[in-house]
């Protein structure tokens, strides 16, 4: 895995998925609060007048040179919850982003977000 501080340079590269097919633009990175590692990124995908950003897990990503190459397919990203260009994740929707992709949500012992933006 690499370091929150690594990725951030990643910002504006390519996402592509496990085939090598474009998703997006990198965005920003939310880090898991109980270790503050790198836990999912943003992708802006959309319509130039209608982009909008997807969570994808950085959990197996890997980087190349000008990409970041995660370890799910396209339409799966696509197709995950989503937030305005402008918008940050609310605590409510972030148990949805973890059921998308089949992982475990585990709030703080008082309730607190397992991610923060970075």
């Amino acid at each position: 895995m690499f370091e929150a501080g690594d990725i951030r340079e990643w910002r504006g590269h390519d996402v592509v998925d496990s085939d090598g097919h474009k998703i997006g633009e990198l965005e920003a990175i939310y880090v898991d609060t109980s270790t503050d590692l790198p836990a999912f990124a943003t992708v802006k995908v959309g319509l130039p007048t209608r982009h909008r950003l997807v969570f994808v897990p950085l959990a197996r990503a890997t980087v190349g040179p000008g990409y970041v190459k995660v370890a799910h397919d396209r339409k799966q990203v696509k197709d995950s919850p989503s937030i305005g260009t402008d918008g940050e994740l609310p605590s409510g929707d972030e148990e949805a982003v973890f059921k998308h992709y089949g992982l475990t949500y585990q709030p703080g012992t008082g309730g607190e977000r397992q991610l923060a933006r970075r």
